[in-house]
């Protein structure tokens, strides 16, 4: 039997049983797109969150107050006690390193803003200058915080888009007054639109004023993190090296922790690979199930077609024709769902890309390519079983039951 002739067998067969065939491929159809669209999102999240840490530049390196044994990123390293909390006086002593290009203090809390009757809860973010040239970011009307001493507080302000929006409509705020918390301050500035960023901080419902002005607000000295733009790259760890020694120095002991940028993304890039092949590998176990129910399946149509089989051996075919027959409608089965699966998956991901843009959700090559292969195996493996039962029937025994 040439191989044209049993394709031809095993394409006939799946249409004589259409709503078996349609069950069959539509149960691997699922596994295929749901292996495709977990992936594509858990991809995406993983590119979003490189993406956010890659905007802040590659040469920064953030202190946390309390010290982290390891040295690394863990799920405690933002959440951190210390005998010693930074200072602003901290700041202004790494800004003092020769490796240090910028520095920006962060102080962060919440409060209340108002103006114009209106009212409405806000994170405020105390920080200075460098903060938008260290985030990369930049204002769509006024300007940013005075360049001045970090010490001394000043009643300026600089709001995202959203709050402007809130509280000024379309009208442009700068020269207004706000009030936040008590404290009457004039408008400077408006943040462009940028969205969700680092520390999880959407700046477009931002308050940013000056650091000392944030600490009078909250009644605090201490501050939330200090961010640092280290000049080149490659001296990235010795400058860390420096600067460990500088907070040493002055706290008796190295009490808090430093991450590098390259720290951050690694720790992130590995969590979020395994969670999306986690994902994957949650999606591929219903292949696995569609493979069984194939095996079920065509386990059944044996008794079924038990009279074409016996003709089939009565005139001439061997065991192994049967048997090739039958796997090989099981693999069109497989591939079949697999396809059509494949375009599902895609479909979903893009309607994911539609609806959230910026979580480019891309399913990842290795990821369509073992989805395929586990389609195809998963079909031609649990095929085997009603094959071997088919071509081990008896041809008298078969046509006699007929």
């Amino acid at each position: 039997m040439t191989f044209t002739d049993t394709l031809r067998f095993a394409s006939h067969a799946a249409r004589s049983y259409p709503l078996r065939t349609v069950l069959m491929v539509l149960a691997m159809s699922i596994g295929v797109a749901a292996v495709v669209i977990l992936t594509a999102l858990g991809e995406g999240a993983r590119n979003y969150v490189i993406g956010q840490f890659a905007s802040m530049g590659s040469n920064l390196i953030m202190v946390l107050p309390g010290h982290n044994e390891t040295g690394g990123l863990t799920s405690g390293s933002f959440i951190t006690n210390t005998q010693r909390d930074l200072s602003i006086d901290d700041a202004a002593a790494l800004a003092r390193a020769p490796q240090a290009r910028l520095v920006a203090p962060i102080s962060l809390g919440s409060s209340e803003v108002a103006a114009n009757g209106r009212l409405r809860s806000v994170t405020v973010l105390g920080t200075t200058t460098n903060f938008t040239d260290i985030r990369y970011l930049s204002l769509s009307h006024g300007r940013f915080l005075p360049d001045e001493d970090w010490r001394q507080p000043r009643a300026v302000a600089v709001i995202g888009t959203t709050i402007q929006e809130e509280l000024f409509g379309h009208n442009n705020p700068v020269g207004q007054m706000i009030r936040l918390g008590n404290f009457r301050l004039r408008v400077i500035g408006v943040m462009a639109p940028s969205g969700q960023g680092m520390l999880d901080l959407n700046t477009d419902e931002l308050v940013i004023v000056p650091v000392a002005t944030a600490q009078s607000l909250f009644n605090v000295t201490t501050l939330f993190r200090v961010l640092i733009e280290i000049r080149d790259r490659d001296t990235i760890e010795s400058a860390k090296s420096v600067l460990e020694n500088i907070l040493r120095t002055r706290h008796g002991e190295l009490d808090v922790t430093l991450i590098t940028q390259d720290a951050m993304l690694t720790t992130f890039d590995s969590i979020l690979g395994a969670f999306t092949i986690a994902l994957g590998g949650i999606a591929a176990i219903s292949l696995m199930v569609a493979g069984i129910l194939i095996m079920n399946v065509m386990l059944v149509a044996v008794t079924q077609r038990t009279a074409e089989v016996g003709l089939l051996k009565a005139l001439g075919a061997s065991s192994g024709d049967i048997v090739r027959m039958f796997l090989t409608e099981a693999a069109l089965l497989s591939l079949s769902g697999a396809v059509i699966g494949f375009g599902f998956g895609q479909i979903g991901a893009w309607l994911i890309r539609l609806m959230w843009p910026a979580l480019q959700a891309w399913p990842p090559i290795w990821a369509v390519v073992a989805a395929l292969g586990i389609a195809l195996g998963s079909g031609f493996v649990f095929g085997v079983m009603p094959a071997r039962r088919a071509a081990a029937l008896d041809p008298v025994f078969a046509l006699a039951r007929h």
